[in-house]
């Protein structure tokens, strides 16, 4: 996985040694910026999507603890490159994945990267691993992924879902529709258990708020709503068992 990243260091020279050594021994490292002071590096972590930033710790207009103070809550990963080692405690009380001693040593500089890499692979497996939209039998709940996370919502909620395109939109009995962006089939795979049914290659509905079938080749349902929705003669079958 890529590595996007920042160098804060107030040397040019050691700046230009640690650049040289990712470039060459850690490719998946992606340098986004360089920083030579904190109000600069601040900057960098506040306007930059980070999963890395390499951080000398004496540095002009304060140190490494204050820029992570001024930062705040962060899901980046700290790598400490110092020439003191009487900041090794400090570092691991701030969350520091790693701590390099300078002169760096280009076997320890790999091992911090594979480190860090590996957090957040963890990371990402097991946040897909939540986006998956999934119900919960007992709870009766589906999580929605979202860009910047994902929303909970209660399946008997859902009156239909309705395709289009790569999205799918889905519509609740508050009147509220969710536009999220996945197919319907894989909305599908989540809700059938929970007790909804495919009816036509653009809709699916939960069974339970069917209040009328309309008899024809495919026919229609009437949701709770009003909603009339078409039924495929391909569907028909697998929607009346539900009412066997």
């Amino acid at each position: 996985m890529t590595l996007n990243a920042i160098l804060v260091e107030d040397e040019a020279q050691s700046r230009a040694i640690l650049k040289n050594y990712l470039t060459k021994y850690c490719p998946k490292v992606n340098i986004l910026g360089e920083a030579a002071n904190i109000n600069e590096a601040l900057e960098l972590i506040r306007t930059l999507d980070l999963d890395l930033v390499f951080l000398d710790v004496e540095m002009p207009y304060g140190n490494a603890f204050d820029l992570l103070d001024k930062v705040g809550d962060r899901d980046f990963e700290t790598v400490f490159v110092t020439a003191y080692n009487n900041y090794a405690m400090d570092a691991l009380n701030a969350h520091a994945s790693y701590y390099l001693m300078k002169p760096i040593d280009i076997d320890e500089l790999i091992k911090a990267v594979d480190y860090v890499s590996e957090i957040k692979s963890k990371e990402d497996a097991l946040q897909d691993q939540v986006l998956i939209p999934k119900t919960n039998t007992v709870a009766g709940k589906i999580t929605i992924p979202q860009q910047d996370g994902f929303e909970v919502l209660n399946t008997k909620d859902i009156l239909y879902c309705k395709a289009d395109d790569n999205y799918t939109e889905i519509y609740l009995n508050n009147n509220k529709k969710k536009v999220v962006s996945k197919t319907l089939k894989y909305f599908e795979d989540a809700l059938t258990p929970s007790g909804f049914a495919r009816v036509h290659k653009s809709y699916l509905v939960n069974v339970g708020e069917v209040v009328k079938y309309i008899k024809g080749k495919g026919g229609s349902v009437v949701l709770s709503n009003g909603k009339e929705i078409m039924v495929s003669a391909s569907k028909k079958s697998d929607l009346l068992s539900y009412f066997k």
